[in-house]
């Protein structure tokens, strides 16, 4: 140890300079540093299938409403014979409505594909994260929930540690 005020050597826990007579300071004890490996966040499928399943359930009820909203309009439109002489689709709809089966079946079985991976989630079933992960990719051409929804489906349920911690989850239950 030296010291600071004349830079005499002095004995290791001298608390005065014998020389000059200045005050040593005390070695401050050292601070243990925090352990930051017994913070451990919970894994990622565990943090979000709550908020996955239930975000499904709103997306199949989204589906479901605006696919019957959808219907009405159109049904409005063509069987009422909205718009007048000037309408752009002319006054018969035989060719638009071969398509008003196909929509509505469509938009049905979406909507409780939807609502039963929201459920599968919610109730770990198994199978419930490939169901979500096939509609997480048919999601994402229906702009832009749709697409949120499917990238967020994806990103916690696609990588292979999920589906080793997925299957975890669904065993305990």
């Amino acid at each position: 140890m030296v010291c600071p005020a004349c830079g005499n050597t002095l004995e290791d826990g001298a608390r005065f300079c014998p020389r000059c007579g200045a005050q040593m300071a005390a070695a401050a004890p050292p601070i243990p540093s925090p352990s930051y490996a017994t913070v451990v966040a919970p894994p990622r499928v565990r943090r979000h299938l709550q908020t996955l399943g239930t975000l499904w359930y709103v997306f199949g009820a989204y589906r479901l409403i605006a696919g019957l909203l959808g219907l009405f309009v159109f049904r409005t439109m063509a069987w009422h014979h909205l718009g007048g002489p000037d309408w752009p689709f002319g006054h018969h709809f035989s060719g638009w409505m071969a398509l008003v089966p196909v929509l509505v079946t469509t938009t049905v079985v979406m909507a409780a594909l939807a609502l039963f991976a929201g459920y599968s989630l919610l109730q770990r079933r198994p199978w419930g994260r490939i169901l979500a992960i096939v509609l997480g990719i048919l999601a994402m051409i229906k702009l832009p929930l749709g697409t949120a929804l499917g990238i967020y489906t994806l990103w916690v349920l696609a990588p292979s540690s999920s589906a080793m911690e997925y299957e975890a989850i669904a065993d305990q239950d």
